[in-house]
């Protein structure tokens, strides 16, 4: 698989994540709890495996370090608590400090891909914001000794 076929084959395992993380964040994940609604997403949109994975380990690493993943979120959104902050935006953000501060993909990376899951899911205004956040979590991340879970 050639490096663009790749990219766009990650970018389409965060946007399945995004949607993953939304249907577990706003309760739509059944008493079955993520497993299940990752299962019935899948059987709708079918996937190559390597999406499957790469989206699965985006939500599940996510999922598993949420409370170090909201610290660092919220020391770098002053006046906002993240209760407040629109549910995509707040997962967008989410999963992309899990894929700054575990994972080795590149900084800039990160941010252009969060960037565009905001325009595409939510707006301008929410992508301006989303920048800055993620843009003083990266800077403040090697200083930053993060717990595994």
């Amino acid at each position: 698989m050639n490096a663009g076929r790749s990219g766009a084959e990650r970018h389409r395992a965060r946007e399945a994540a995004l949607q993953l993380l939304y249907q577990w964040e706003v309760g739509w994940a059944g008493p079955g709890g993520l497993g299940d609604a990752s299962r019935a997403y899948w059987r709708v949109n079918p996937a190559p495996a390597p999406r499957r994975r790469f989206a699965t380990e985006l939500v599940e690493g996510t999922t598993e370090r949420l409370t170090a993943i909201d610290a660092l979120l919220e020391s770098n959104t002053h006046n906002w608590r993240l209760a407040r902050m629109a549910v995509i935006d707040r997962l967008i953000m989410r999963m992309a400090v899990y894929e700054l501060a575990y994972t080795d993909t590149p900084t800039a990376v990160v941010i252009d891909e969060a960037l565009e899951l905001a325009r595409t899911f939510s707006g301008e205004d929410a992508t301006a914001f989303i920048n800055g956040v993620l843009d003083g979590v990266s800077r403040g991340l090697p200083a930053q000794d993060l717990p595994d879970g």
